[in-house]
């Protein structure tokens, strides 16, 4: 019986220890498919392409869209040129590991969640050809592995935020087509932006003269 009392008491042990190991994961999956499924509710989707997003799965990584690594920590979602409409949602902020948020051309609107400035592992955001409005967050300045930034055609307003001017990461900056003002930063990696990464902003001024042109300059 003692033997037994012995093997029942190890059982539990091994029980337990799996459980706690697993729990994490399953948080981040329940999180994390949580924060996607959050979106999906936010969006009109004619052509069916969230069917797989499935809300009741221990995480998002067999949805169609969505890539994780290994952890299964969602690094990818994928949706751009897919008939979407509707808005961004905080929720999105969540996805701690997410590296490329790629919804570019749909016709998205609302304005950018400052909570993607979260998204500390981001590389590539992608939300150019949609219809989104409202200001670029300062918060994007928080994302220090991010390269490429491309807001371009759709009806942005505000400055150019200075913080982006401290991602050292950053290559590639597109936000032609909006309606931004003040004028262009010239600091980091603005110095390598092509002048034509601006154009079409009407009220938006060239190269920021030190001096002689305000930052805010047509912003009132």
């Amino acid at each position: 019986m003692a033997t037994q009392g012995r093997r029942w008491v190890w059982s539990m042990i091994v029980i337990a220890c799996v459980w706690v190991w697993a729990v994490p994961a399953v948080v981040w999956g329940n999180s994390e498919g949580d924060a996607l499924y959050a979106l999906r509710k936010s969006l009109s989707d004619p052509d069916n392409v969230l069917q797989s997003w499935d809300p009741t799965l221990v995480n998002p990584c067999t949805w169609f869209h969505i890539t994780c690594n290994q952890d299964n920590r969602v690094t990818r979602l994928d949706l751009g040129n897919s008939n979407l409409s509707g808005h961004l949602v905080p929720e999105l902020g969540k996805l701690e590991n997410l590296q490329y948020l790629e919804l570019y051309k749909n016709n998205i609107q609302g304005v950018i969640p400052s909570e993607l400035g979260n998204l500390k592992s981001l590389i590539s955001l992608d939300l150019y050809s949609n219809n989104i409005s409202g200001t670029i967050p300062p918060s994007l300045g928080k994302l220090k592995s991010l390269v490429f930034l491309r807001l371009n055609d759709n009806r942005l307003t505000g400055q150019i935020p200075r913080d982006l001017s401290t991602v050292s990461s950053l290559k590639v900056v597109d936000v032609s087509n909006n309606d931004l003002c003040g004028t262009i930063p010239t600091n980091g990696p603005f110095e390598h932006i092509p002048l034509s990464n601006f154009e079409n902003n009407p009220r938006l001024e060239g190269p920021q003269l030190m001096g002689l042109a305000s930052y805010d300059t047509n912003c009132s």
